[in-house]
């Protein structure tokens, strides 16, 4: 299970997720941010209760830089270390933006 909260405050689009980003979740987090980002200037992703994430999780992440990258970019926070180590095994933590 995944949950979402967003809020937008001055054109950057704040995401929080909790739970599992997995082949199940990552479609309904994929439609909110495709969703949402067209107006968003920036995007930040709050990861402080994110348990997991697979590569459907990460595939969504990609497509979330790629879209965001001509804006105003996208920036991880509070990734934890199970997560972060996933985003290093998997070369994301040198593509990805993580604070």
């Amino acid at each position: 299970m995944l949950d979402i909260r967003e809020n937008e405050k001055d054109g950057c689009l704040c995401v929080n997720v909790a739970g599992r980003l997995d082949s199940t979740t990552a479609p309904k987090f994929q439609k909110e941010l495709e969703s949402r980002m067209d107006s968003a200037e920036s995007l930040v992703i709050d990861m402080e209760d994110l348990e997991y994430i697979s590569s459907a999780g990460l595939r969504v992440l990609l497509v979330a830089q790629k879209t965001m990258d001509p804006k105003g970019g996208m920036k991880l926070l509070h990734v934890n270390e199970n997560i972060l180590d996933i985003f290093e095994l998997t070369g994301f933590s040198d593509i990805l933006t993580i604070e």
